[in-house]
């Protein structure tokens, strides 16, 4: 599971040491003094020049150089935020985005109100980050997440002194912010736009995991272009991955090359305990310099926006849905009722191919290219609808925060109600699933909107897709869409007639819609 690096950044890793192979013996480093050599006893040359540590070809002889340099632009950020607790909880206190109540961990301290007596709505929360310096001035950059709610940021630097920061602007979207200090002669360092990293090129990363401060640690660069499927960001950010060790409080720290430049912005891990475990995350350069000049002008970071759910409509969606391997693109899961894409005509089920001419072949890429749009703008989009292609023409609207986007998100399955499920399956068995018409009596039993037009699940035959499950109504097979059985009993033919042994389905849920691929049984049925 992803785990944010919560604040800070840091550790030891070290120097990869040219050790000689060993074949079943001890190796000791040489001494000053020569010593007699016992049998099966591994002595390594001493390296070059006489060095007690020569390093492997192309490797830095030490990082404490680099580290030396870049140090004093480090900082920790330090926060104070008041976690809302409803009342008549007790000991527990909600948290946003979770819908039951936490208990409050030891040692949290909650708030006196002005007459001494605990109140009880609120406890008080610290936090530990990492940032670096930009400019001589005092702008310092971090992650969103370091700072998101903070009532009071404290900044100590390499000397222990602690200033007071306020917020610039962030971008939750990136998981940028941009804090300043008062001040004006500040060591700081600079992005490294000129030169990318290479895969397997020397990395550092500087900072404060669990509260330590001032901690270096080194590693390479892993891999580039990294999607992280958890992380709301990765819909912006091609992230570096990157095996310098990284733990909770390395959030916001910079990743430098061993120039001291810095490369990255660290921001998330990926573990199965919490802490490192080689797979680390920073947002590179070519995403961060251009949101942190814009955050430090005081610009708001604005994004296109046209209001639907998207998935990939990958390989298997495109061979499912009887379209070549090559067809892939964004299918739209969801229209928001009252958005921009319902206004210009997009409908669930239709399929990205293009924006205002430009390829999209994932979910990715068209989340960019809309991003990419100034609100008001019209966006044109080419889409595959029931075998065709057409023009969508939308204006784009102003994208909201993903805090907003998150509560909309968290508010759909509000009020749901689960289904009563029947005594017995009814219908008809098609491709291993039990199907009916929609009744009235089909509606009010399984709590089904009058608006929601397909074909009703009553249940899964022996040897069905047991993904499925009574109350869920398929709406579209293949490219078509279905609105009784007979309609999914003619998709499920023409796809046997052409030779496929799967269908490309989009079903409606409680939770919103999902597109499944569903492998067509060997019998009749």
């Amino acid at each position: 599971m992803l785990k944010r690096k919560e604040f800070i950044l840091g550790a030891a890793v070290g120097l990869t040491f040219a050790a000689a192979a060993t074949a079943g013996g001890v190796i000791s480093w040489p001494g000053a003094q020569a010593q007699s050599v016992q049998a099966g006893r591994i002595v390594p040359s001493a390296g070059a020049a006489g060095l007690a540590f020569a390093p492997p070809q192309g490797a830095p002889l030490s990082f404490a150089q680099i580290f030396d340099q870049v140090a004093p632009a480090v900082v920790q950020i330090n926060t104070e935020t008041r976690i809302e607790r409803p009342r008549g909880q007790g000991g527990a206190m909600q948290i946003p985005g979770i819908p039951f109540p936490v208990p409050i961990p030891p040692g949290a301290r909650a708030p006196q109100g002005e007459d001494g007596a605990d109140e009880d709505d609120a406890i008080e929360g610290r936090g530990a980050g990492s940032g670096f310096f930009i400019s001589r001035d005092g702008y310092i950059v971090t992650n969103n997440h370091v700072i998101e709610n903070a009532e009071k940021i404290t900044v100590v630097l390499s000397d222990q002194r602690e200033l007071s920061a306020r917020v610039i602007g962030r971008d939750e979207a990136t998981d940028l912010a941009v804090l300043k200090v008062d001040g004006d002669d500040f060591a700081f360092v600079a992005f490294e736009e000129q030169n990318e990293p290479r895969v397997g090129d020397w990395v550092i990363a500087v900072g404060n995991p669990f509260g330590l401060g001032g901690t270096a640690t080194a590693g390479i660069v892993s891999a580039r272009g990294r999607n992280i499927p958890a992380e709301r960001s990765s819909n912006y950010v091609d992230y570096l991955q990157i095996d310098a060790a990284i733990n909770t409080g390395n959030s916001g720290g910079p990743t430098f090359d061993i120039y001291g430049r810095v490369i990255g912005v660290n921001s998330a891990i990926y573990s199965p305990t919490g802490n490192s475990v080689g797979i680390g995350f920073a947002i590179p350069v070519s995403v961060a310099k251009p949101i942190v000049e814009r955050l430090m002008r005081g610009e708001q970071i604005q994004r296109g926006y046209i209001g639907v759910t998207v998935a990939d409509f990958g390989r298997e969606e495109a061979l499912g849905a009887g379209l070549t391997a090559e067809d892939r693109g964004a299918l739209v899961m969801d229209v928001n009722a009252d958005g921009p894409a319902a206004r210009g005509g997009l409908r669930d089920g239709d399929i990205v191919m293009m924006v205002n001419g430009r390829r999209v072949r994932s979910n990715t890429e068209l989340t960019r290219e809309i991003a990419q749009i100034a609100p008001g703008q019209t966006v044109r989009l080419e889409v595959l609808r029931e075998g065709r292609r057409q023009t969508v023409n939308i204006r784009a609207a102003a994208r909201p925060s993903e805090s907003e986007l998150n509560n909309r998100a968290a508010g759909t399955d509000e009020g749901t109600v689960e289904p009563t499920k029947p005594s017995a399956p009814s219908g008809e068995v098609v491709a291993g699933l039990n199907l009916a018409n929609l009744t009235p009596t089909l509606r009010q039993r399984y709590n089904i909107p009058a608006d929601v037009e397909g074909v009703a699940v009553t249940g899964v035959a022996r040897g069905g897709d047991r993904r499925f499950t009574a109350g869920l109504v398929i709406f579209q097979a293949g490219q078509v869409r279905v609105n009784s059985v007979e309609d999914m009993k003619a998709q499920v033919a023409a796809a046997r007639r052409a030779g496929r042994d799967t269908l490309f389905l989009l079903v409606r849920t409680d939770q919103g819609n999902r597109s499944v691929v569903l492998e067509l049984p060997t019998d009749a049925n």
